[in-house]
């Protein structure tokens, strides 16, 4: 194996265990106040919030540090509807029977339908392909691993990010995603993952009550 050049490890800040336990709580509560919007409004945000959050995604772990993924951003009134439109066939189809009734069952408290109008108003449809094939250099053309699982981390990154900055969210899955390909004009080896809707909450924004109920700790961890 070829010999590798190695850093030293200096990224941490050094922080007492009461200043540790300080930032995790910190950031605990900032996160937890997270919430997926529905309703945006059309107000112009700088395109350097969206830069700065692709950065943060781009900075996630992925195999073989591949980094298998892209983001294309669409700002303009005509794509955004365009994929409105695709998205709302899908959900047509979805909503009259093609999800199975426990699923729409399992829907019902967030009061989701087949109405995507949010594509149209919100600032920025975020479209995130994961790359079957890849790799860091420009042009490379590598087989790329564990694709799945680090497009996942990049976007739960992405979304802190944004709501850090003041920005609300959605993440929308209409399914099948091919369309988004098209529109983006991306190639046939990237496979659509999610559209992150972002931008501002309207003013008369709300969210459904079901929606801010969250597993206690006992419930998602456990301890070996």
């Amino acid at each position: 194996m070829p010999a590798h050049r190695a850093l030293p490890y200096t990224a941490l800040p050094a922080l007492t265990d009461e200043a540790r336990v300080a930032e995790a709580t910190a950031f605990r509560e900032h996160i937890s106040t997270r919430r997926t919007c529905r309703m945006f409004a059309p107000t112009p945000v700088p395109r350097a919030v969206i830069e700065n959050a692709i950065l943060a995604a781009g900075s996630a772990p992925s195999g073989a540090n591949h980094q298998p993924w892209h983001f294309a951003v669409v700002e303009r009134a005509d794509l955004k509807h365009r994929i409105r439109i695709e998205a709302e066939k899908e959900e047509a189809a979805f909503y009259a029977g093609k999800a199975g009734q426990a699923w729409l069952e399992a829907l019902a408290p967030l009061g989701t339908d087949s109405d995507k109008g949010f594509l149209d108003i919100a600032t920025y449809l975020i479209v995130v392909f994961g790359q079957r094939r890849g790799g860091i250099e420009p042009g490379a053309d590598k087989k790329n691993y564990y694709v799945t699982e680090s497009v996942g981390i990049a976007c739960g990154l992405m979304l802190a990010a944004l709501h850090s900055a003041g920005l609300a969210t959605l993440t929308h899955t209409p399914s099948p995603m091919g369309f988004l390909r098209d529109i983006c004009r991306r190639p046939a080896s990237e496979t659509p993952v999610m559209i992150i809707v972002a931008g501002l909450p309207a003013a008369d924004a709300t969210i459904p009550e079901y929606a801010t109920r969250k597993k206690p700790l006992d419930q998602i961890a456990s301890w070996h």
